[in-house]
């Protein structure tokens, strides 16, 4: 868990050892997307290889298909609500020309934010050996993601409701996955009011992952939980209390003696 503000280091455990993403990649994938592209309103069309070139087994949450057309904005509610798989090659090869393409985009911008533990290899975060990050590095990741206000405000998002598409004549609504900013239920085990956004994460290799922002008493934190099993809402919750519990953010200028 880090200090959004600055970045630090409130409570880290391997936080500099390599392990697959899975999904929270889609955080990466937003930001390169939102920082090149011209207008959110510019539309993506689906290709096959898009829709259909992805890991076996892998879902389609909502259905997309070869020839679908959404907006830039729209892809981006359904990757990070969602976490659509087709529509993270659909955004690569439309901002990247291609998917490796963007994949290089996409770790240009890891290095000019200064993670030196991760590397991406594709968009999604589906299984891949030359894909790796260290929650250090995600944390910066996560930090410049929640930064951007087009992107914290879509991964703040609860509901959305899709445009039609081929599969879906009159449109698709959907809700967010992550259950701590979808549980409403003060008696849940992931009630937890404080967050805002994040992302989640899931593979056979990768475990559960899970990164996210929570704001409390004029603080922001960013906790990042690499290959859970099954306790990533737990562990994120007692990352976060820990930190608003024990730290305090102060104004130093001026008193570099003092403190």
């Amino acid at each position: 868990v880090s200090d959004e503000e600055t970045g630090a280091v409130l409570f880290g455990q391997n936080i500099h050892l390599p392990y697959a993403p899975a999904s929270i990649t889609k955080l990466l994938t937003a930001l390169v997307v939102i920082e090149h592209c011209s207008s959110l309103d510019d539309v993506v069309t689906f290709s096959h290889d898009a829709v259909y070139n992805v890991e076996e087994g892998s879902s389609n949450p909502m259905s997309l298909e070869e020839g679908d057309q959404l907006t830039i904005r729209d892809c981006l509610h359904v990757l990070l609500l969602r976490s659509s798989n087709q529509t993270a090659n659909a955004l690569a090869e439309h901002i990247g020309g291609t998917r490796d393409g963007f994949v290089a985009m996409m770790n240009e911008t890891i290095r000019e934010l200064g993670c030196v533990e991760s590397n991406f290899a594709n968009p999604s975060g589906l299984n891949d050996e030359d894909q790796y990050v260290s929650a250090y590095d995600m944390a910066i990741i996560g930090k410049a993601a929640f930064e951007n206000e087009t992107l914290l405000e879509i991964s703040s998002c609860k509901r959305y409701r899709l445009p039609a598409t081929i599969h879906n004549s009159e449109g698709a609504g959907m809700t967010i996955e992550h259950k701590l900013l979808n549980t409403t239920d003060p008696a849940s085990d992931t009630y937890y009011p404080a967050a805002i956004a994040g992302k989640t994460g899931y593979t056979s290799i990768a475990l559960n992952t899970l990164v996210t922002c929570a704001r409390d008493n004029g603080r922001g934190q960013i906790a990042v939980i690499l290959k859970s099993n099954w306790t990533h809402y737990s562990d994120t919750i007692a990352l976060m209390n820990f930190g608003f519990g024990k730290f305090q953010n102060l104004d130093t200028s001026g008193d570099e003696a003092t403190f």
